[in-house]
């Protein structure tokens, strides 16, 4: 099953690395973000990704391009043009296409912008490019299609950016660092028939306020619930919590290196 990937935006709410390069890849750890998103996938067998490109998107297709040089260890014969690496390149077997869809497009349209890449795919699986999470991937496809619905989406109770006070009247009672919300929220991971692009115009509107509204008021849309762990990269501080993680305990590594 494909993977479409959305990586066109600009990030503005990140700007001290956006400024310079796509969200995408603002690197946690050695790689971006976008590497890590695409090692939860392939983990659990899906290794062919769609990639609609946007801002600086030039950058997405050069660190692909450069990639196995440019992370690994070898030496370099200039006069036989004869690379020699160090160790086992260990190159991931992923197929990866990349498509222009618009500096200015909103996420429907890229979606839409993507279609030719489809027309074989029943279903398909679509994420943004700044998030990551322990899900099973699998276990998500499967409850998709024993919905039968048009489109599943991941439900998550994020936690608050902000502790919490536990208060009798006026009296602090104590106090609970950043609570996990009861409410849940649109965590990407999401899994479409084919059939959501009839329910898409052409408009350039966002996927999550146009077309997923359009399709709970015709009951089409379900909600997979997922209790593990979830981060998105929004703002610096979560780019500084991500890296933290990656050193300490990154939950999201479901692959063996």
């Amino acid at each position: 099953m494909k993977t479409v990937i959305l990586c066109g935006g600009k990030g503005t709410r990140l700007n001290e690395e956006t400024e310079f390069k796509p969200k995408p890849l603002i690197n946690v750890g050695q790689y971006p973000i976008l590497w890590h998103i695409m090692k939860i996938y392939s983990t659990h067998g899906h290794n062919e990704f769609i990639l609609p490109l946007g801002y600086k998107g030039e950058m997405i297709k050069r660190f692909f391009m450069e990639h196995q040089w440019i992370s690994k260890d070898f030496s370099f014969e200039l006069k036989s043009n004869l690379i020699v690496p160090h160790k086992s390149m260990g190159v991931e077997n992923w197929k990866i296409h990349f498509v222009d869809t618009g500096l200015e497009s909103m996420t429907a349209l890229r979606l839409l912008n993507v279609r030719h890449l489809l027309e074989d795919e029943e279903h398909f699986m679509l994420t943004y490019g700044d998030g990551v999470a322990d899900i099973n991937i699998n276990e998500l496809i499967k409850f998709h299609k024993d919905k039968g619905k048009i489109a599943t989406i991941t439900g998550l109770s994020p936690h608050s950016r902000y502790g919490a006070l536990d208060c009798e009247g006026h009296l602090v009672k104590s106090f609970r660092e950043k609570p996990v919300l009861k409410d849940l929220i649109n965590g990407g991971f999401m899994v479409f028939k084919k059939e959501i692009f009839n329910h898409i115009d052409g408009r350039n509107v966002m996927l999550v306020d146009e077309v997923l509204p359009k399709l709970a008021a015709i009951e089409e849309l379900v909600v997979y619930t997922h209790r593990g762990f979830w981060h998105c990269m929004d703002t610096y501080r979560d780019y500084l919590d991500l890296n933290k993680l990656w050193k300490e305990n990154p939950k999201w590594k479901v692959w063996v290196d």
